[in-house]
């Protein structure tokens, strides 16, 4: 390596880190201490060294022991996934097969839809338009 190729190096290294890229520092700390890879104590003391770090290299050494953040995966795969794992869990609750209290909300909805709907037909045949039609209403018409 030459010397003007390693000059180049070091000024790469050295460069500048901005915010969005401490908080996305932080939001991957905050993630480990999730999944169980850092103690409470080393998230405090990495987030505090997160927010001191002036270069990039120092954010990428209080992160190099962790895995490596997973790509983002794009295009519809996600989104039908999503769906239907939305749609399974939806019919799951509806079906009585899982949940609690959201099972009991969707229930009580239910049956006060079915008998919204109940009250409604009663009150169209007692008023006539079930059984007469629409004979003895004028419209407009003498």
């Amino acid at each position: 390596m030459t010397a003007d190729e390693a000059g180049k190096a070091a000024a790469r290294a050295n460069i500048r880190c901005s915010d969005a890229e401490r908080e996305t520092a932080v939001a991957a700390l905050q993630k480990a201490a999730g999944e169980g890879r850092l103690s409470l104590t080393e998230v405090e003391e990495r987030t505090t060294a997160v927010y001191e770090a002036r270069y990039r290299h120092e954010l990428a050494a209080l992160l190099a022991d962790l895995p490596a953040p997973a790509a983002p995966t794009t295009g519809w795969r996600p989104v039908l996934t999503l769906a239907g794992r939305q749609f399974a869990t939806d019919l799951g609750l509806l079906t009585g097969r899982t949940g609690t209290a959201a099972l009991a909300r969707r229930r009580a909805f239910l049956l006060v839809a079915a008998v919204f709907v109940l009250v409604l037909t009663l009150l169209l045949a007692v008023h006539g338009v079930a059984t007469d039609g629409l004979h003895h209403h004028p419209f407009g018409h003498d």
